[in-house]
């Protein structure tokens, strides 16, 4: 007690006698910003500051679904390829794996999704990890888990480290009561899917992190998304991948929806461009958190007629599934997205002949190098 009494006594006098005459106050402080969620008393941190000329520190997580991989490519040519880490629950193919830094991440894992932010230096969050439509209605408790109990975790951990964090949503997140056309950003809500309450619980939550605790919480409504780079994942707008692969390998495809069902699509390379452009846009230049994002809208007999101009031998028949109709019939048929196009710039570039013609120079090419090997 002696020692510690002397070493109190030292420093007061140290502080007391400083050469620079300032008067200098030690509170205790905990210098990790504002969270909702309580930190431990013994975690280290370390700090590390960022120029505005410094590229972000970008996370991924469910990195491998439909848009994941896209994303990481694109960010990667523009911010450095050790700058992007893609990260899932599963095993990336061998081309995902060697084309850039990838981590394993369970976002119900809120210990080690925290150590990878801290550990990597993380700056941008881009929180892909959910159960879609089809899916989550066939389990219901699982998608809850992921949709729900994964966002509160990385919210915590967004607003905790400061980070931006984009969390996508969907044409799902309305429901029947809600303008179908067209939906305007703001409307009435009440999707009757887990994945659209989901979606809902997601725009509300990040706009009340937001106002509460200063998070940069930024969110687009996608809507169906049409890639050629993934097989589809149980979405109820898949039909508009699966009419390209069954049209090359069979030359027939069964529609599980209506023919007259109509719903705003987009090309992925437009969507990972409104991705970007909105996470990059100036703060004061967006009015709100959660937009509409929009290219073209079609039903699945005007996808079929377009894409017979390319396979006229295609044979489209109509099997409909209950429950994606149900889905679909609450959705909206066209997205009003002209706060977007006006705040920050947001402008299509593929319309239906477009992404039919690019779908097929994709497909199409991959098909004849198959043959041929």
């Amino acid at each position: 007690m002696p020692i510690v009494k002397n070493v109190s006594r030292a420093v007061s006098q140290l502080l007391q006698s400083s050469g620079c005459g300032c008067g200098i106050s030690i509170v205790p402080v905990r210098c990790i910003g504002v969270s909702p969620r309580q930190v431990a008393s013994d975690a280290s941190f370390h700090s590390v500051s960022f120029s505005e000329s410094d590229h972000p520190r970008v996370l991924i997580t469910g990195g491998l679904g439909q848009l994941g991989v896209g994303l990481a490519k694109l960010l990667r040519k523009r911010f450095g390829k050790n700058n992007v880490i893609l990260s899932d629950i599963r095993k990336p193919a061998d081309h995902v794996f060697y084309s850039g830094p990838f981590i394993y991440a369970d976002i119900l894992d809120y210990k080690n999704l925290r150590e990878i932010v801290v550990n990597n230096r993380i700056t941008w969050l881009f929180h892909y990890s959910a159960l879609l439509s089809a899916v989550g209605e066939a389990n219901v408790p699982l998608a809850r888990a992921v949709n729900i109990t994964g966002l509160h975790n990385v919210l915590d951990i967004a607003a905790e480290h400061n980070l931006r964090l984009f969390v996508p949503s969907t044409i799902g997140a309305f429901g029947p009561t809600s303008p179908r056309d067209p939906t305007p950003d703001l409307c009435i809500q009440r999707p009757r899917t887990i994945y659209g309450v989901s979606k809902v619980h997601a725009e509300l939550m990040g706009e009340y992190y937001h106002y509460r605790y200063g998070l940069d919480f930024r969110c687009l409504r996608y809507p169906g998304i049409i890639s050629a780079d993934s097989q589809p994942g149980g979405g109820t707008t898949d039909y508009a991948v699966q009419i390209f692969h069954d049209a090359i390998k069979t030359g027939k495809f069964q529609c599980n929806l209506k023919p007259d069902t109509r719903l705003p699509m987009m090309y992925i390379d437009d969507c990972l461009k409104a991705t970007l452009e909105v996470m990059e846009a100036p703060a004061e230049a967006l009015s709100m958190r959660t937009y509409n994002i929009s290219a073209m809208s079609f039903t699945p007999e005007e996808l079929a007629q377009e894409v017979q101009k390319h396979v006229p031998e295609l044979q489209v028949t109509y099997n409909v599934d209950k429950v994606r109709q149900a889905i679909a019939d609450s959705w909206p048929m066209n997205f009003d997205d002209g706060n977007a196009r006006r705040d920050w710039g947001w402008k299509h570039d593929y319309d239906l002949p477009e992404l039919v013609t690019t779908m097929f120079s994709f497909l199409g090419s991959d098909s004849r190098i198959a043959q041929a090997n």
